[in-house]
């Protein structure tokens, strides 16, 4: 359920504000989240927390990245492109899985993955905030024209 709201209040935010800066923000948020999630204790509360921001920006990143997509590469390029965003995602999602598997297997414990992941993002939060020119954290931006 958050899932859905934070891909639809992303996507209002994409065509009101800075979408790097959101990125930055949702990648930020996502990797304290999982860095967190090994010490809720799997209690209730715990989980909750998690899955309150863990799943408020699950989807939340499309928004702003097919927003950067259209506006580098244009309209007409921008399908071809999102696709290969797509396979990178896919190719690193499978990354993720066979090292959360080493890391069981050979530690016996998801801990590290849940570290490397988390400070990932927080690098990638980091990287977006070299795709847009700086302009203060959620600097209102023009909304993209549709048509001719």
């Amino acid at each position: 359920m958050f899932d859905f709201f934070g891909t639809i209040a992303s996507g209002w935010l994409s065509d009101r504000y800075n979408p790097g800066r959101l990125l930055f923000w949702y990648y930020g948020l996502r990797g304290l989240s999982l860095i967190y999630l090994p010490f809720a204790d799997f209690t209730y509360a715990g989980l909750s927390v998690f899955a309150l921001f863990y799943g408020l920006d699950w989807i939340a990143t499309v928004p702003p990245t097919l927003s950067i997509t259209i506006k580098t590469f244009g309209r007409d390029k921008a399908n071809l492109v999102f696709g290969w965003v797509f396979a990178a995602h896919q190719m690193g999602a499978a990354s993720a899985a066979l090292g959360a598997g080493l890391s069981r297997t050979e530690l016996a414990t998801y801990l590290p993955a849940f570290m490397v992941a988390g400070a990932l993002c927080i690098v990638a939060a980091g990287a977006t905030l070299l795709l847009t020119p700086l302009g203060g954290a959620l600097a209102p931006r023009a909304p993209l024209r549709t048509g001719a």
